[in-house]
């Protein structure tokens, strides 16, 4: 731990990661925010998937979805997940594993409002996993929907917010010659302080 230093440095992992998310920002083409969602269905079989990490805050990860949509009816059932988000032009990852809970209140609500309104409509449209037989279907019931709910539809009842604490979060950044720089905090329940461990590359 006494060699950390640079973009290792701070006592909090959740800083260290708002920090290389504006890093990020600056340089990545597209989605500096993604993430890849890791998830087990009932038979223990993985799931992964990329989608839009929106909140860092002072203890967990956020994110927003479709409830009824297989990735949240994984998390519902196992009560965990894990993540990483990886950036090219910075050749650092971040990898996250940690126990879930649903984010369905008033901060739900203040970031679906904050969405544009055809995604507003697309999220009351979209029967996300779900079998479809057209594009034309889906269209149709955007229009639908439109019609229905006007220019301030509220947010889904079936649509909200995970909340991501972690228990281990591991920060790579890219070396020459492949010896990477790692850091992995670690603790053994969201009550308890982080354990920092250099590990090999």
């Amino acid at each position: 731990m006494s060699d950390r230093s640079g973009i290792f440095a701070g006592d909090d992992p959740f800083e260290i990661a708002r920090n290389w998310l504006a890093e990020a920002e600056a340089s990545e083409i597209n989605d500096p925010n993604a993430i890849a969602l890791s998830t087990v269905d009932a038979n223990g079989m993985p799931n992964a998937r990329m989608v839009l990490l929106k909140e860092i805050e002072d203890a967990a990860f956020v994110f927003y979805t479709n409830y009824e949509s297989a990735k949240a009816q994984e998390i519902e059932a196992a009560g965990q997940a894990a993540f990483v988000m990886h950036w090219k032009s910075l050749r650092r990852q971040i990898r996250v594993r940690g126990f879930t809970q649903r984010e369905d209140g008033p901060q739900a609500d203040a970031y679906y409002k904050s969405r544009s309104l055809k995604s507003r409509l697309g999220a009351w449209a979209s029967k996300q996993s779900q079998p479809l037989d057209s594009r034309a279907t889906l269209m149709a019931e955007v229009a639908k929907i439109t019609a229905t709910k006007g220019p301030n539809p509220e947010r889904p009842p079936f649509w909200g917010g995970f909340r991501i604490t972690p228990i281990e979060i591991e920060f790579w950044a890219d070396g020459a010659f492949r010896l990477h720089d790692r850091f992995t905090w670690r603790r053994k329940d969201v009550h308890s302080d982080w354990d920092v461990t250099r590990l090999s590359p």
